[in-house]
């Protein structure tokens, strides 16, 4: 009986980097589809789509949702940006976390939650409201909606004992994220379940992330005063 090797996707990663690295693909040139690449390596589309993902993430390879995947045309230095876990953050400053869910539950997408999604009308999704504390105090606010067409899985998951936020990490590597950072005062809703002020300054983060086409979850991030994030380069 012949027994085939599963290829990791830092295989498949390596030599995907080989072709560029040995003049096979030159600088803007222009990459195969995902399940190309798949069916010439004998791998998933998703192992693939992890190790272009990673290359992305090294500056090897630009990657644009729906625009597909070329080699880079230069070196570059950027910064890199890992999905924060908000558990790892509060215990990365010394204090010690908690968590609450507010509430869990299927509902019709507002229209805007459906275009950051890239969704052309609302569907119903998971929708996942929860409090990440420090020393028992507000240190973020997470409005989340998750697709459950792409992610099954979470429907299963007891959100009471585990954050969605660490959950998808863990568990549904994702080929592209979209990032908005700005600024909200406090409203009634806001002010009260993170104990501050009405008009108080919060920074937000609106996070999308896809895996392929898929759309895997959005995800509104509203911290205290005062958080300050800071990137790798």
């Amino acid at each position: 009986m012949t027994i085939t090797k599963r290829r990791s996707w830092q295989d498949v990663r390596d030599e995907i980097h080989g072709w560029i690295l040995d003049g096979q693909m030159a600088p803007g040139d222009r990459f195969e589809r995902d399940e190309d690449i798949a069916t010439r390596l004998g791998c998933s589309r998703a192992t693939v789509q992890r190790a272009m993902g990673d290359l992305a993430e090294r500056g090897v390879v630009e990657r644009r949702r729906k625009g597909g995947t070329r080699v880079r045309p230069d070196p570059v230095t950027r910064a890199t940006f890992d999905i924060p876990i908000a558990r790892h953050e509060v215990e990365a400053r010394g204090g010690v976390y908690g968590y609450q869910l507010i509430q869990a539950a299927l509902e019709k997408t507002p229209r805007p939650v459906a275009a950051a999604l890239d969704l052309r009308a609302p569907v119903e999704m998971l929708r996942v409201e929860a409090l990440h504390l420090m020393d028992g105090r507000v240190f973020l606010y997470e409005d989340r909606w998750v697709f459950t067409r792409t992610v099954p899985e979470i429907l299963t998951v007891d959100l009471s004992a585990e954050s969605a936020n660490e959950w998808l990490v863990h568990n549904k590597p994702y080929s592209a994220c979209d990032l908005h950072f700005s600024a909200q005062a406090a409203d009634g809703y806001l002010a009260g379940i993170m104990g501050v002020e009405a008009g108080a300054a919060l920074f937000v983060l609106n996070r999308t992330t896809w895996s392929g086409d898929a759309p895997i979850t959005t995800v509104k991030a509203v911290h205290m005063p005062g958080y300050r994030m800071v990137t790798r380069v």
